[in-house]
């Protein structure tokens, strides 16, 4: 029989627990990281997981195909000519030919990404010429292509030594050959092979830190959520797969930003860990299928209230914009809470309330957000046909031709009425304006009418607690009584608003054709560049809705122009000796994105 106090029992018994402990533990972790590797995309496990955007995209020469046909006759031939750039500079000038060289073996997708370093040797600055460029065809810090096997990634590594277009030099690093070309004045390149996969990048930095990761450091597969998320969003068709780092976007964000912000500040706004999109040709246009997560330590929570919102029915079928919401309070106070960390946002909250205290008198958080927790939608609606007869001293100044209306479902109309009672006083005392009840379409409204002429403003009751408020050219007739034909029955609303997620929390439209695109609205001109690229667009839709408390999840669609063949017609700077060809559609085009944090 066993001593029940013997000493070296007990700490043997302790040890071998202890180990047993370790070992289950660390076998359930390497599970868990090869079962990340095996469902992550092809080539991520070599980008280092601070990489600030990745992207993994199609070879199929069918989808490319699809891609040109989108857009204007300059856009098309702006894209053409960037993808045959990308093509001289990243072969063709290292003495390589896709369709003998590269196209063979490789994969189905190949990973791009775009990291932070300050040293890189690729110029990124503006070209002396004013011709358009695609701001999302740059060429990317890193690039893997997976081939069939690793001895097709050696063979092409090895062809380096024998190009006389270039200089190669070789390093090792780790034991890892690779092989750099040196040439003055020009982007230098970096190339190594891992395994099956093929690996350039413009700066040797990257490429030491991708053997790294390779041998074992964190990459973008293992990041905590990213295949969770992404498996949610599978979508046949797909052309890309794009990932967002948030808190790396984030602080480079503020690092370029001219507003100084804290280090808490900083770290408040990196609660969020990542956003994934599924990029989708359809016929017509680009779907993107999207979601955002946060950090698994992240104290923020969502909540998840979706219900889809009736007030976009309000509005006329010829409405420009519209924007929906489930509760108008919470968008705030959402915004609030991440606005005084996120240095590109366009308005500080405690500046917003100074200014609505000081010009109106009212409180925001006492008068008005206590009666805004009911859904809400705003809408840019065109000016009628009689406003733009009258005579030009009784029109609103300038005439932008249109007028914003708001709706919002009261959570307490007495409070409501409080609030518009103190807002119409102060436009009487303070600035004069002529504030009457009238009523239009035998509905009462308040209306104000400015003192240099005109009326710029109306606010009543729908029905219920539904309060409506106008601004600008007077509109109030379209909403007054529901519109016969509504916004939401239109074939483009239909079309290009997602009908996904389901149920949502609110819901975006934009007619870009003719709200931009037409010039029917007194705006401001935009420079060139934009104004072509917005052309090569027709429609925006948005769809969002609180996926858990953890994540959202979001669908965008841009409808755009199209033309049955690519109109090439723009003469195109190429090597001379480089006749472009289909197939460079397939060399590294990638989505340069906009550093903005996402919603």
């Amino acid at each position: 029989m066993l001593k029940k106090n013997n000493p070296l029992l007990l700490v043997t018994l302790a040890v071998v627990t202890f180990f047993v402990v370790c070992g289950i533990t660390s076998y359930g972790l390497w599970l868990h990281r090869n079962m990340l590797l095996k469902n992550a995309p092809l080539g991520s496990q070599l980008i280092p997981q601070d990489a600030l955007v990745m992207a993994s995209i199609s070879t199929n020469p069918l989808l490319w195909q699809n891609l040109q046909q989108y857009g204007t006759a300059e856009t098309q031939a702006a894209f053409h000519k960037q993808l045959t750039e990308i093509r001289n500079n990243l072969l063709t000038a290292n003495g390589y030919n896709y369709e003998q060289d590269i196209q063979p073996g490789l994969a189905e997708t190949i990973a791009i990404a775009y990291l932070d370093h300050p040293t890189s040797s690729t110029k990124r600055q503006g070209k002396p010429n004013q011709s358009l460029e695609i701001p999302f065809l740059q060429i990317p810090d890193l690039i893997v292509l997976p081939m069939g096997n690793p001895a097709q990634a050696k063979q092409i590594l090895d062809k380096a030594k024998s190009q006389t277009v270039t200089q190669v030099g070789e390093r090792v690093y780790k034991g890892v050959p690779i092989r750099e070309t040196q040439k003055n004045n020009t982007t230098n390149y970096s190339c190594a092979a891992l395994g099956r996969f093929l690996v350039v990048t413009t700066n040797p930095r990257i490429v030491d830190r991708v053997i790294d990761t390779y041998k074992g450091d964190d990459s973008i597969a293992i990041t905590p959520g990213y295949v969770e998320r992404l498996g949610k969003i599978v979508a046949t068709n797909t052309f890309a797969q794009i990932y967002f780092n948030i808190p790396a976007l984030s602080k480079i964000a503020a690092i370029n930003s001219q507003k100084a912000l804290p280090p808490e500040k900083i770290a408040a706004s990196q609660e969020k860990q990542g956003i994934a999109t599924t990029v989708i040709l359809e016929p017509e246009g680009i779907g993107f299928q999207s979601i955002s997560w946060l950090k698994p330590k992240s104290q923020r929570k969502y909540k998840v209230k979706n219900a889809n919102s009736r007030l976009p029915r309000r509005f006329p079928a010829n409405t420009l914009f519209m924007i929906s919401g489930g509760n108008l309070a919470q968008l705030w106070q959402d915004y609030a809470a991440t606005a005084a960390s996120n240095p590109l946002a366009p308005i500080l909250p405690a500046n917003f309330s100074a200014g609505l205290q000081a010009t109106l008198g009212l409180d925001l958080e006492k008068d008005l957000l206590p009666w805004m927790e009911g859904e809400f939608a705003l809408a840019l609606i065109p000016a009628t046909d009689d406003l733009l007869k009258l005579p030009e001293n009784l029109q609103p100044s300038p005439t932008l031709g249109a007028g914003v209306a708001l709706i919002v479902l009261s959570s307490d109309r007495a409070s409501t009425d409080r609030a518009f009672q103190k807002l119409d006083e102060a436009l009487k005392t303070r600035y004069q304006f002529t504030v009457e009840n009238t009523q239009i379409n035998q509905q009462p409204v308040v209306k104000w009418t400015s003192p240099l002429g005109g009326a710029i403003a109306t606010h009543g009751w729908l029905e219920g607690n539904i309060l409506f408020f106008t601004l600008g050219a007077p509109i109030t007739n379209t909403i007054l009584p529901q519109p016969s034909a509504t916004l939401m029955q239109t074939g483009l609303f239909q079309q290009v608003v997602p009908n996904q997620p389901k149920p949502n929390n609110g819901q975006l439209f934009l007619d870009i054709d003719r709200t931009l695109n037409r010039a029917t609205l007194n705006l401001p001109t935009l420079p060139q560049q934009q104004k072509s690229l917005i052309q090569a667009i027709r429609a925006l839709g948005f769809t969002i809705a609180i996926n858990d408390e953890r994540s959202t999840r979001f669908d965008i669609f841009l409808k755009l122009q199209k033309a049955l063949t690519p109109n090439l017609s723009t003469p195109v700077e190429t090597t001379p000796s480089i006749t472009p060809q289909p197939s460079i559609i397939k060399t590294i085009p990638t989505p340069k994105i906009p550093i903005t944090p996402s919603p």
